[in-house]
This record gives C-alpha cells, structure tokens and sequence, in this order.
C-alpha cells in the first residue's frame, strides 16, 4: 500500500514539474513576442500559461494574468483585457495600475457601474490622478450621452466594410468620388498574420464611385505603397496627387516603430514610396499623417520626446519656404495630454478632428474638435454620441466643404475588428421671411431689401408679388434691414438669429409710409379734454422717432383732428395744441424742429376711406368721406362712434424729401 502511495506521489510531483516547466516556456515565448510588440501571439503564450498556473499560486497568476491583460489592452480587445485585469487584481497583483486600466477596459465595454467602482477603488489608492479622475468622470457622463444624442446621423457602411477589419477612409484630396481606405481583408498581399492583431497584414484599399454615385467594389492599390508591411491609415494632399501613409516594417528580433512615408501619384498609378524624414529619432513611432488644408504643415502621432505623455499630435513643415524648413512642432498641452492624441484630421472649416482617450469621453478612443481661436487658445470638445461610443472611435475623414463623411469604430465588435462607419450632420436650416407693404395699406412687389451682418453679409433682393420674401441666414449671426420701395419711406429692422440646432424661422415685416398720402401714427392718446400725451403713446412716437432718424432728409408735417362734436373754435384749439405735444416730444428726443410743422385741422379734414379700411369696417365703401352728414346719416350709433374714432387721429405726411441733402 504505501509503495503504491509512493508511486503515485511521484507521479503527481512529476507532473506538477512538468506543468511548471510548461508554463515557464509559455510565458518565456509571450515574453519575446511582447518585446518585439506581437501583442497576438504574446497574449495566446500567456493563457496557456495561466492555465497551467495552480490557483494557490497567486502571485504568479497574478503576474501572468497582468502581462495577458497588458497584450489584450495593446491589442485592441477590451472585452478579453477586462477579464484579464479582474485576475491580476483578484490575485493580488502589487501594481494599481492594474485597477486603472481594469476600470478603463470596463468602461469601453460600456459596464459604467462597474467602471465608476474601479476608478474610486484606484482613486482612493492614488488620489488626484488625473486619468483616473477623467476616466470616473468619463464613467459618470457617458450614460447621459447616449441619452442625449447629437444631431449626426451614424450608419455602417456595407460597401466599404469587408470580413475583417477596415478603418481609415479619406477622401483622395478633394474628390469625393474616391476613398482609401486600410483593410487586413484576404486580399492583402502576403499570408503572414500580424503578431499584434491576429489578421493579416493591413494594406490600402481603394473604392470608386460610378456616375450615379452608387460605391463599387472596394479593390487593393496594386503599387509599392502595398507590400509585406502594415500599410494604411493614409491622407492625401488637397490637389490628391501625394499620399502620405503610414507603414510598419516586420522585424522578428526587435520592436517595429511605425514610420510616415509618401508616394506620388503619376495619372492613376502611386509611384515607389519614399520615408518621410521628420525627425533623426529612430526609437520613436510616427504615424497617422493628415495634410493641413493649406498643403504646408503635415500633421502626424508621435511617442517622440518633448510631449505631454504617451503619443501625441505633432505637426512637420513640408512647404516650400527654406526659412522653415525641418520645423516640427508640438500642438502642446491645450490638444496633447498624459493620454493618448491619435489620429488627426480636418473639417469643412478647417477644424482640427483628432482621437484621444484624455479627455473625458464615453471609453476607448473618441473623437474630439478642436476649433483655433488664436496661436495660442484651442477650444476642445466632444462631438459625443452617435459618432463616439465606448469602444474606440477614430480615423475620420470629411467630405470636401461637408460635415459628411466617414469614421472608424471597433463598437460592438467582442473582437475587437475595426469597421467603418458613415455620418451625416443634418444641415441647421434658419430662415427669415416676411412682407413689405405700405403702412395701411397693401404689399409693394416693388420693393427692395438690403441686409448688412456682421459676418461679412452684404446684399440686396426684391420681394415676391405678394410683397412676401424668404431668405436663409446664419445662426449666431446680427443683421440689420432695410426695406425701401420708390415712393416710400425707409423702415429697418433689427434681427440677431439665435445659435440653435435644427430648423428655425425669424419673422420681419417692413410696413413703409407713403410720400404722397397722410400717414396714420396708431396708438396716441391725450388726456382728457387736453393735449398732454399719456404714457401709451411713447411706443408709437418712439417708433416715428427712429423713421425720421432713418430718413433725414424728410421733413413732416404734423397734425391732428377731431371728430365734429363741439366748437369749430374749440376743436380747431384743441388739435393745435395736441399736434404741439407731439412735435415737442419729436424735438425733445433729437429730431430737429425744422423738419416739423404742426398743423390741427379741428374738424375740417375728416377722414377719407381706403380700400384697406373697408376689410375691417364693412359698412363703408371706398372713398367714403366722414362728414357730420355722413355720420348722422348712418344706420346705427354703433356705427356713427366707429366713424368719429376715426376722424379723431394723429397723422403725418410727408412735406420734402431733400431736407439738407445738398449741404
């Protein structure tokens, strides 16, 4: 018995030899393939050993299990580094950092409760970590920017989308009928699999539109821009005819750094690529080039030294001054931060469109804006969801002119395959309308409008037969308008349009007074059996005011009338003494008193009816005149007061129209 017990004690000791040796060589393997950046093959040598690691032996499952998650987080597979760093913490691994990313990978699997516990569980180890800190933030936000989802409409593309993984498209300078874009699908040269991804060696890819705009198949580039590296994430200069790419080259017994090279184009064939020598700096990565609107700067992602921490956006001088030759810049700390800049890209208005995991955002990488406000000051923002997601989103490329376009994005991929995605801003539509007409009367298809803004607008257009008109303006944009028409006053209007997304509608009318006729000035009003003007009728005199000011070479007279009631005596005193009131208020507001002549009528000039009038006052016909006959006349005492409130106005008429006006 005990014999046997001895033997097969040995056994067991001689098979737990055997699994450590096992797991020893697997996590020698994982640690050459890690060296040399083979992330892929690296983290398949660490599983196995972790497999063959007894539980009991936490200190080095939990060091293998870090190295795994490491591999995986480098990878690109958030969903298997989750998992990987929940064991290296589980198992007591001594570093915190372990915690940052385990909460980091929780967030771009979109598990934010799980994320927000992780980054207060680091926080409280290391507190005032600014990563983290953006990173809980980021936890507590994203939920609410799903909810609240921008206007960008997000759809993935099926003609530019293969069986592997495809990402950053651009546009062929400023052609829309080409893109380019970076895919590891079968056709890519070579049978090699990349140590980092598991697929095959990315190449670039092209696919053209045909005449009726419809995308047709996606082909390889059959140049030496292709060849048994990782080739992609290109751009092109605006005139389309050099690329700038980004390649990798293989070298099985040291790191590969990634490098920017460019290729002419020579009618439709990329000629032989040259590197682009940024830097005599051969340890650092450089990648992801995006040419500036005005072709003289190449923006790229850069480790190289000098920056804020992990990669950032750098920019290069490739124009054709001398004096500025070999420049490269930092874009500094208000784009580049502890984490990673990736990715750069331009708007429509020549904003700078990057991808970064420093700033707070919804997991992964997201895509920010950064709009220059001087040498100095960049504004940064989110362009948050449909566009950004928890996983990692990048590679963006507009249309010319456009806030269309297409995007990269690994979202709802559990392996972590990039795919490429289309958006659309729906276009924000504010729109002015209204009418011009003569005051009390009808539209005057005759008439002009000029505008003036202050973002440099400065036109004039007619108006419709209906004296309608219809025009589209500028959010966040202070208009000032002028309605005019040949035998009318000026009127102006003021408009400061509202910086709103969506449709908006802004209404303006310009109701012109007449040269020719006397003009009714509505709403004032006199005490009493007095001249003295009451409160109410400052609106309409302020009103007349601002006429007069906008047409100063026009001179008024002023009057005012009563209705037949009383004393020819008394009510031609009366309306004097109130057509004073008025011209006084004029004056006492900075009209000069030379441009005014008050005039009361009393009851001598009783009112004349318009067409207009007999819209609302059907029981008058045009031509009428208000006499004391008139109005005894009529049918009822409702009527014959209507008839007297009309004969007691306030008017003015036009007298000159050169007042000064060659002095």
């Amino acid at each position: 018995m005990r014999k046997g017990l001895y033997y097969i004690s040995a056994i067991l000791s001689a098979l737990i030899l055997t699994t450590a040796c096992n797991s020893e060589k697997a996590i020698r393997r994982g640690d050459q393939y890690a060296a040399i950046m083979e992330y892929h093959e690296a983290a398949k040598e660490y599983k196995k050993a972790y497999r063959k690691i007894a539980p009991k032996e936490r200190k080095k499952r939990a060091e293998v299990a870090w190295k795994m998650a490491e591999c995986y987080r480098k990878g690109n597979n958030p969903a298997r580094a989750a998992g990987a760093y929940q064991n290296a913490v589980r198992y007591g691994y001594p570093d915190s950092t372990a915690l940052l990313y385990l909460a980091g990978a929780q967030l771009e699997n979109g598990d934010y409760k799980a994320s927000q516990k992780s980054y207060k569980a680091f926080l409280e180890l290391a507190p005032g970590n600014r990563m983290a800190q953006i990173g809980l933030e980021s936890a507590k936000q994203s939920a609410e920017w799903k909810k609240n989802p921008t206007r960008y409409i997000v759809k993935k593309s099926k003609e530019l989308n293969g069986q592997r993984s495809d990402y950053c498209p651009a546009y062929v300078g400023e052609d829309t009928t080409m893109i380019v874009t970076t895919s590891t699908r079968k056709e890519a040269t070579g049978e090699d699999l990349s140590g980092i991804t598991g697929q095959k060696h990315a190449d670039l890819f092209m696919t053209k539109r045909d005449e009726k705009g419809k995308w047709q198949k996606t082909e390889k580039i059959e140049s030496d821009v292709n060849g048994e590296y990782e080739d992609g994430a290109c751009n092109f200069t605006p005139d389309g005819k050099t690329m700038y790419f980004t390649r990798c080259v293989t070298d099985e017994h040291y790191p590969r750094f990634a490098a920017i090279f460019k290729s002419n184009r020579s009618d439709a064939a990329w000629g032989k690529p040259e590197e682009v020598k940024i830097s005599n700096d051969t340890l650092s990565a450089y990648a992801h080039p995006a040419v500036s609107p005005d072709g003289n700067w190449l923006y790229f992602t850069s480790n190289m030294a000098g920056g804020c921490g992990g990669l950032d956006i750098w920019k290069f001088y490739i124009g054709t001054s001398k004096a500025m030759e070999g420049i490269v810049e930092n874009l500094g700390p208000q784009i580049n931060t502890e984490g990673d800049e990736q990715f750069p890209a331009f708007g429509p208005q020549g904003e700078l469109f990057f991808s970064s995991d420093g700033y707070p955002g919804m997991g992964g990488l997201d895509i920010y804006c950064a709009v220059q406000e001087n040498d100095s000051v960049w504004n940064v923002s989110n362009i948050g969801a449909p566009v950004n997601s928890n996983g990692d989103d990048f590679g963006i490329t507009f249309a010319p002119g456009l806030y269309r376009g297409f995007f990269t994005s690994n979202r709802g991929d559990a392996r972590g395959w990039d795919h490429i995605y289309s958006f659309m801003l729906p276009e924000t539509v504010h729109t002015l309308y209204g009418w011009i007409y003569e005051k009390d009367g009808y539209e005057l298809p005759e008439g002009i409008i000029y505008m003036v803004g202050d973002d440099g607008t400065n036109t004039n257009f007619g108006v419709m037969k209906d004296g309608s008109y219809r025009i589209r303006v500028t959010p966040g944009v202070k208009y000032l308008l002028l309605g005019t028409c040949q035998g009318y006053l000026n009127a102006m209007q003021e408009l400061e349009t509202e910086v709103v997304e969506g449709e908006h509608e802004y209404q303006r009318d310009f109701a012109l007074p007449s040269i020719t006729r006397p003009v009714l000035i509505d709403n004032i009003f006199y005490e009493f059996d007095r001249a003295t003007l009451t409160a109410e009728s400052t609106t309409s005199l302020d009103e007349l005011v601002k006429l007069l000011n906008l047409n100063p070479n026009v001179t008024i007279e002023l009057s005012s009338h009563c209705d037949f009631r009383g004393s020819d005596s008394y009510n031609q005193k009366l309306s004097q003494e109130r057509a004073e009131s008025v011209v006084k208020y004029l004056i006492d507001n900075g009209i000069e008193k030379e441009r005014l002549t008050a005039v009361g009528y009393g009851e001598n000039k009783p009112k004349e009816v318009t067409k207009k009038m007999t819209e609302k006052y059907t029981f008058l016909k045009e031509g009428d005149i208000l006499t004391e006959d008139f109005i005894n006349n009529l049918e009822n005492d409702e009527q014959r007061e209507i008839c007297n409130q009309l004969n007691r106005r306030t008017e003015f008429q036009v007298l000159r129209t050169t007042y000064k006006l060659y002095e």
